[in-house]
């Protein structure tokens, strides 16, 4: 990835997954003090808006959500990294080698797409290859020096595996899409973040009553000692993985972002609609559940060049509660 100058420090408004909530991104764009001029947000000073990814699925007003967020890019008056759900979207429609999706149509994979199936891609297939040679163009990481913006997790590992390289690159989206290749390994890492498999016999329910085999790992912030426990593991935080250790093998298969490192800012982790909080000193997740079915937060953290946290520097707008007929997570 290019690197800015290092010797200017941009000031920018870094908001979280908005999933279709267009209305509390207009919201939130006011708050942040962003003018609506000729159909463009801009600010009035020398800020910029960065976009965490997760644009589409879930909401009302995926198509609007879109053209926010693109219009603001394109007029250079934000920047995005794209979300597990767009990277989602492209293996949904785009077939491999043999004919078949590189993302399964089961009735699992539908359901969290069906949103923007119908709003977008069923009634509108032109208009939606157009959204989807996008998403190809969206990097996958920003490294800007002072700040890291990434939609799931940082690892170095991962960010070096995939270099400058995007979706718009065929082959990078067919390996990506390949299980065992480093390349799979690499994207999953920085759009779905890391996994520890749980103890056999051990099953983990999500927020959607998906079970799992494993929990999304802790991959930031302060780790005392080498014994730590699933449920002291587990991001976010739950009471329920046991309270057992991680074998080594499986902790030592992680790469952890230490607190000495640059400010790191991410979404995807669908934290409690409550006020945001402070996670760790240099790392800031800004997915506050814009989506839930009984309204979230739709979250923005305004950086300013600093190396620690300040809970003073969240800003957020509300969505509203999904009424009967309403797009379903």
């Amino acid at each position: 990835m290019k690197k800015p100058n290092m010797n200017v420090i941009k000031p920018y408004d870094i908001i979280g997954d908005i999933h279709g909530h267009a209305d509390a991104l207009d919201a939130l764009l006011r708050k942040l003090d962003y003018e609506k001029i000729n159909g463009i947000w801009r600010h009035p000073e020398d800020r910029k808006v960065i976009f965490v990814g997760d644009f589409i699925d879930r909401g009302p007003k995926i198509r609007e959500t879109l053209k926010t967020v693109r219009a603001m890019v394109d007029a250079g008056n934000a920047v995005a990294v794209i979300g597990n759900h767009e990277w989602n979207a492209l293996r949904y429609h785009t077939c491999g080698p043999d004919g078949a999706p590189l993302r399964p149509h089961t009735t699992k994979n539908e359901k969290q797409h069906r949103a923007t199936l119908e709003q977008i891609a069923t009634p509108d297939p032109e208009e939606w290859n157009e959204w989807l040679a996008w998403f190809k163009k969206v990097p996958l990481y920003l490294d800007l020096g002072g700040v890291r913006i990434v939609h799931a997790a940082w690892c170095k590992n991962a960010t070096a595996m995939v270099g400058d390289r995007r979706f718009a690159d065929d082959a990078f989206l067919l390996a990506a899409s390949t299980e065992g290749t480093p390349e799979n390994a690499a994207v999953k890492t920085l759009l779905n973040g890391p996994e520890t498999l749980l103890p056999a016999g051990i099953e983990f329910t999500d927020k959607e009553g998906h079970t799992h085999e494993d929990i999304r790992a802790r991959w930031f912030g302060p780790r005392h000692g080498e014994r730590v426990t699933y449920r002291e593991l587990v991001f976010p935080a739950s009471e329920e993985p046991p309270a057992v250790e991680v074998p080594a093998e499986l902790l030592g298969g992680h790469s952890h972002y230490g607190e000495e490192e640059p400010m790191v800012i991410f979404g995807h982790y669908w934290l409690p609609p409550a006020a945001p909080s402070i996670l760790a000193k240099n790392a800031v997740c800004v997915d506050y559940s814009v989506a839930s079915k009984t309204g979230g937060l739709l979250a923005a953290y305004r950086w300013d060049g600093e190396n620690e946290v300040n809970l003073n520097k969240f800003v957020w707008a509300e969505s509203k509660p999904r009424g009967i007929g309403e797009a379903a997570p």
